[in-house]
């Protein structure tokens, strides 16, 4: 091995343990346009010139930052503006937005000289979740006045979307191994704005040769470039080691833009070692890369889905076991502190808080396990919270916690703790559709050890074929040992002999989020990002295996002119 490539190898990510999705593609971005309608006309002579400012807030401090103002159309009420809002887009965030409305007078920035006309507060999660991802809210914060109405609508922007399949192969590249010839890969890195590099893709292998050919690979383009045609991606070429200190042969560096050229000679790349060029005089290159194919292809993305109408449900489950310790005193995971939610509120919070944008009726079904119920203390692993076998569904979180609230005062905690009822509940609800109008997310939390895993894992088996997703959240101090098996990230999930044919359950305990400085907001933030990260993958991934295509987008909302004033 030659000692100069030492510290090449000490930046470069671990080869073997790289997983080219997680972590290195950018978030969805989001195109915003605003339309408003009725505005409220402040000018004597004219029409209000309206302009509309967006601000983001942030997790930690709440505070309001203003992230971009429309242009101003004068002499209106019924603007439809063509300045855009591009905002990165997160499922598994609550990302709150609040747009304000002025009409302005001068050609001052400062805000404060402009007639303030109304506000309207909305998730991002909310637009893109609406009927068409078009969400048309009242305008408010003028007390006594109707404000008119603000209408946003989402747009995900096209190369968020785009898969590029590539095949490489190369020529001549340096002899490293004593007796044989080199075991050649590649490692390509995405260039950041600040001009470091992010790994995204590795090739296989291929053994003893130094004109090798590798496989094609696919790669969503945004983890290529993040959307900027122009910007470097870069290829190192290794030639691999079993002790992992892999030889550096050379790089060279493209873009997605040259790439897309093809097959030609614009995309045959020397690869050069920088460190031997300076030492060798008569150094050319240590071989040659070339692109021999490149195709791409439009993926459906989760986005696709929501906007052609995908319905995502929520159903809690809740633990209602002995183990808990009795509701009525402070060190009961079920006490009902005047002052703060207990765990299990949080957890139902952050997470339904955010999943609730994604289903129009906002009516949920919240079930219980391991109570003793009344009238006559038949133990229940799958009551209504709301005490309504026929109708089990709350209005809103708000509707949930209430049930959740008025069960601790009629049912006893008993036991054991089993999970397949309430799992086998929602899967009878998620077998009946098969057309991807509907995707089912139940979130489970509870104190402690699943006492029914073969059942459990038999239950989760069977709904890993329908389209649902299981998220377990652990409170307490208990050990959850168990709950680890059940996430499938490191070992699929099998019930006798079979294996579940998707990753469905996503297991977190809630101590690992807790705020240190006692911040619940923070930590409802943390669990809720930490848990709902993998639901998009889960439900592409179900649409994907069963060939559901989203369903056309309804009709593109198409401004009324009729009542707008011409610009």
């Amino acid at each position: 091995m030659e000692g100069d490539v030492m510290d090449k190898l000490e930046a470069m990510v671990a080869v073997c343990d790289f997983d080219p999705i997680t972590g290195s593609i950018p978030a969805t971005k989001v195109e915003i346009t605003v339309s408003c309608r009725n505005l409220l006309d402040r000018d004597t002579f004219s029409k209000s010139d309206p302009l509309v400012v967006l601000y983001t807030q942030g997790v930690e401090t709440k505070q309001w930052r203003e992230f971009g103002r429309t242009e101003v159309i004068d002499n209106t009420l019924n603007p439809d503006f063509v300045r855009k809002y591009i905002l990165d887009y997160f499922f598994e965030e609550k990302q709150n937005l609040r747009f304000d409305v002025y009409d302005v007078d001068s050609k001052s920035p400062d805000l404060a000289k402009h007639d303030f006309l109304g506000q309207v507060f909305c998730t991002l999660g909310e637009i893109v979740g609406s009927p068409a991802s078009r969400l048309e809210k009242p305008l408010g914060g003028i007390p006594g006045k109707k404000c008119g109405t603000i209408i946003l609508s989402a747009e995900e922007l096209g190369n968020c979307r785009d898969c590029a399949t590539m095949q490489f192969c190369a020529n001549k590249l340096d002899k490293k191994d004593f007796f044989g010839k080199s075991d050649p890969f590649m490692v390509f890195y995405r260039s950041n704005e600040d001009g470091t590099f992010t790994i995204c893709h590795k090739t296989e292998v291929v053994k003893n040769t130094l004109n090798p050919v590798w496989q094609p690979f696919t790669i969503p383009v945004r983890a290529l470039c993040n959307g900027d045609y122009e910007r470097t991606i870069k290829a190192e070429i290794y030639d691999w080691d079993r002790d992992g200190s892999h030889d550096f042969i050379g790089e060279f560096t493209s873009s997605y833009k040259e790439l897309c050229r093809g097959h030609s000679q614009f995309n045959v790349y020397e690869v050069v070692n920088a460190k031997k060029k300076i030492k060798k005089k008569r150094y050319i290159n240590s071989g040659t890369v070339s692109l021999l194919s490149l195709s791409v292809e439009s993926e459906h993305t989760f986005l696709d889905y929501i906007k052609g109408g995908t319905q995502i449900h929520f159903t809690v489950a809740i633990d209602f076991t002995a183990s808990n310790g009795n509701p009525s005193q402070s060190t009961s995971l079920h006490y009902m502190n005047p002052y703060q939610m207990n765990a299990y509120a949080m957890a139902l919070k952050a997470v339904g808080e955010i999943i609730q944008d994604y289903d129009s009726d906002k009516m949920f079904p919240a079930l219980g396990f391991g109570a003793k119920l009344p009238p006559d203390g038949t133990v229940s692993h799958e009551f209504p919270l709301n005490g309504n076998v026929e109708n089990p569904y709350c209005n809103g979180m708000e509707g949930i916690l209430e049930a959740y609230h008025q069960s601790l005062q009629t049912v006893q905690l008993y036991g054991p703790t089993n999970f397949a009822p309430v799992i086998n509940h929602v899967a009878r609800y998620a077998a009946a559709v098969h057309d991807g109008s509907q995707y089912f997310v139940l979130l489970i939390i509870t104190d402690g050890v699943i006492s029914d895993m073969a059942q459990t894992k038999e239950a989760i088996v069977n709904a890993a074929k329908l389209p649902m997703s299981i998220i377990i959240v652990g409170v307490g101090q208990a050990e959850f040992d168990a709950m680890v098996e059940l996430d499938g990230d490191d070992i699929r999930i099998s019930s006798r002999g079979k294996l579940a044919e998707r990753d469905i359950v996503q297991f977190v305990p809630f101590r690992d989020y807790m705020d240190r400085t006692g911040n619940h907001v923070l930590s409802m933030a943390r669990l809720a990002k930490d848990v709902l990260a993998e639901i998009p993958d889960q439900l592409i991934s179900y649409m994907k295996s069963r060939a559901i295509k989203p369903f056309p987008t309804p009709p593109a909302y198409s401004p009324d002119h009729t009542q707008t004033t011409p610009i």
